[in-house]
């Protein structure tokens, strides 16, 4: 039986589409019970892959994972299709990067937690040798490790995220720098116990990637296409000031002594040319 032509029309209506089966994309869940660092670049997926002309759907997988699983199971093209990564040269050459820095560099804009009541723990810090007198961590497979150690910094390590505020907690190392977008809900999740160090920001040239397993070329050239849309447009932009333009405000960063580093992980293809790219940090008034 044919459907009469205003039915049609009435169905397109509410799904233009006209019911094409979504692809499945597997996006990885927190590494942790409300970690909330995949949430901004999960809806940034969103926002490009809304802008192709396949449809979409993103689905996770039952297992949560660090960094360097992540990397492991898109590299197998098992359980994952695509993840926000921090980049390295290492892993820009197991998998497919997608080079658009999707946090505008603020993975490299790091504050510090510390135990309350150290909030001015690192005031007489003005030069990167000075760092030297604090026992500082980071994850075990974080590239930041390797870019501080790489500066000079003498850097603990922890194999378990939530298990680096335990740590910090009681007292195994004084400072655990993060990133301007990250620091504030771990502090809500820790307030009883940690602070925010008030005077120092480290900086490096440095960010997240999507990045998928090497065949999956389909995939990777409608995320940059939607990502290249979305920049163009400003919606990249909407989305970036809505979630961490408060963040951004609340650290203060033109009032800190900003302690500049060197990153050995960038690739020649880092795109640092591309100034609109990238956060620029307001001048010190």
């Amino acid at each position: 039986m044919s459907i009469p032509i205003r039915l049609l029309l009435a169905m397109l209506l509410v799904n233009p589409l006209g019911g094409l089966r979504a692809e499945v994309v597997r996006y990885p869940l927190p590494e942790a019970q409300g970690d909330q660092r995949l949430e901004y670049p999960r809806q940034l997926l969103e926002l490009a892959l809304s802008k192709t002309n396949t449809v979409y759907r993103i689905e996770f997988p039952s297992t949560r994972m660090n960094q360097e699983r992540q990397a492991q199971e898109l590299e197998a093209g098992r359980n994952l299709d695509v993840a926000p990564i921090p980049s390295s040269a290492e892993r820009e050459s197991r998998l497919l990067p997608i080079r658009i820095p999707l946090n505008k560099g603020l993975l490299g804009w790091r504050i510090g937690l510390v135990r309350k009541g150290e909030e001015s723990l690192l005031a007489k810090v003005k030069h990167i040798d000075d760092l030297q007198a604090f026992r500082i961590v980071q994850g075990h497979e974080w590239p930041d490790t390797t870019i501080l150690r790489a500066n000079g910094v003498k850097v603990l390590t922890g194999p378990d995220y939530d298990g680096l505020f335990k740590m910090l907690e009681a007292g195994r190392f004084d400072y655990f720098p993060r990133s301007v977008m990250e620091i504030w809900s771990e502090l809500d999740a820790n307030a009883d116990h940690l602070g925010i160090e008030r005077r120092v920001a480290l900086h490096y040239f440095y960010d997240s990637y999507f990045f998928v397993n090497k065949k999956n070329t389909k995939l990777a050239m409608d995320i940059e296409r939607g990502l290249e849309k979305a920049i163009a447009d400003g919606s990249f932009d909407r989305l970036f000031q809505r979630h961490w333009g408060d963040a951004l405000r609340k650290a203060r960063l033109d009032e800190r002594t900003v302690i500049e580093m060197r990153n050995p992980l960038l690739t020649p293809e880092t795109p640092s040319a591309r100034t609109e790219l990238w956060y620029k940090q307001k001048s010190r008034r």
